[in-house]
């Protein structure tokens, strides 16, 4: 007999630094890219350097990239804006 109930399954980015800087350095990621990621980290448990982070995006784009990618990223669009 199958599961009764409507349990929740939790997914979590793990590794989230490093899957962050490896995103921003691959060229053809976007930044729409960038802000998913992001915004799984944010939801994460695991801590994230996001000093580091944050610095990798304003070397790679800018400072009002990095604004851009956190709005995406705190407001969920950036998944929206896939669909």
């Amino acid at each position: 007999m199958g599961r009764k109930g409507g349990g929740v399954m939790k997914m979590e980015l793990c590794c989230t630094t490093s899957t962050l800087l490896q995103d921003i350095a691959i060229k053809e990621f976007k930044k729409i890219h960038i802000a998913q990621t992001y915004a799984l980290a944010l939801r994460s448990s695991e801590g994230t350097d996001w000093a580091k982070v944050n610095k990798a995006i304003i070397e790679r784009w800018s400072r009002s990239a990095l604004e851009d990618i956190k709005k995406m990223a705190h407001s969920g669009k950036c998944f929206k804006e896939m669909i």
